[in-house]
């Protein structure tokens, strides 16, 4: 059952402000309870902005939670943070691992413990778009064993000789728990489904009921969803598609041709398949704009919808408000301060 908004809410006791380095503020929470500031929201919103926002105000250090992001070869394609805003304060997990990686939720999560620690003093503050991150931080991970390289390349193969569908229909006889409950029209999830029963012999739904302890408990944290408007997000995504395209996405495609894997996690990045056509196969630059701008809209539409089924407790941020006001919206205030509605 989902919970109601104010059901949800619970009270975070902060004391006062505590000057840090740089004139800063820094957050120092009466107990133990609070631990970091969870920042979600759809592709374009502008939640990194207010991550930024967040973690100058409060000297802190921000931590990626994006799948993608990790990924050394893509900054421009995955809207990384610019060398400049990594000059205003500290990021982690950004850039960090190879593009042949099969990097997993269970990489990032020993990540961020690592990433946590080096935060010291500092306020920890995660953002990203990838809510299964989020899920298995906030709510513990599967003890899944390593998938062996034999049975990736065998997924790999499958799916390059056959498509995505041959992995469904083992996934459908097989595993149907797991069929049911994954998202069809993401190539990566049905993979990593597909191998972990081949692996393993359970199915990925088996596993999920077994979970260890979270390395943050929900209520340790003030967690925000960045929500947007459609069209005024379409609009946004329309024009960072064009920003990227001018200012380095090609570059950094064109660099990676050689290599270039479909079946990779590096390669799911948004635009670069598109990207990769353009270069490839002649498409023109108009097109493969309106491309990359249209498998980012319905990305972004699915996270919207994987936002409001599992994060209903979370306190929604209205990104209009992130990209209008000069400060921080009070919305974010009153919930790093546990209060149920802002102060006047």
């Amino acid at each position: 059952m989902v919970q109601h908004e104010s059901e949800c809410r619970r009270e975070i006791e902060l004391a006062p402000d505590v000057p840090a380095k740089r004139g800063m503020k820094q957050l120092r929470p009466q107990s133990s309870r609070v631990r970091a500031v969870l920042i979600a929201g759809p592709t374009a919103s502008g939640k990194s902005a207010l991550a930024i926002r967040l973690a100058r105000e409060w000297n802190g250090v921000i931590i990626n939670a994006d799948a993608l992001q990790v990924y050394s070869c893509w900054r421009v394609l995955t809207a990384r943070p610019s060398r400049e805003d990594e000059d205003l304060v500290p990021h982690l997990l950004y850039g960090h691992v190879a593009w042949n990686s099969h990097y997993s939720v269970g990489s990032w999560l020993e990540d961020i413990q690592q990433a946590l620690q080096r935060a010291g003093d500092r306020l920890p503050v995660l953002v990203g778009g990838t809510g299964l991150y989020f899920n298995a931080l906030t709510s513990g991970l599967a003890p899944i064993p390593p998938i062996p390289s034999t049975v990736r390349k065998r997924a790999e193969e499958l799916e390059r000789n056959s498509g995505p569908g041959a992995l469904l229909d083992t996934l459908r006889t097989q595993d149907p728990d797991t069929f049911f409950l994954i998202d069809h029209r993401n190539p990566a999830r049905i993979r990593r489904a597909w191998e972990v029963l081949i692996a393993t012999g359970r199915g990925l739904a088996s596993w999920h009921e077994e979970k260890v302890e979270a390395v943050i408990q929900p209520d340790n944290a003030a967690r925000l969803l960045v929500e947007a408007d459609r069209e005024w997000l379409a609009e946004r995504i329309q024009r960072r598609a064009e920003w990227m395209m001018a200012n380095g996405a090609l570059r950094e495609c064109s660099a990676m041709q050689a290599n270039w894997n479909p079946g990779l996690p590096s390669s799911q990045a948004l635009g670069a398949a598109e990207i990769m056509s353009h270069l490839q196969n002649g498409i023109s630059m108009d097109e493969t704009i309106s491309q990359i701008s249209a498998v980012t809209r319905r990305y972004a539409k699915r996270q919207r919808t994987w936002f409001r089924s599992k994060m209903a407790c979370w306190q929604k941020v209205q990104a209009e408000e992130i990209a209008t006001q000069s400060q921080l919206p009070q919305t974010v205030l009153a919930t790093i301060y546990g209060q149920a509605a802002a102060t006047g």
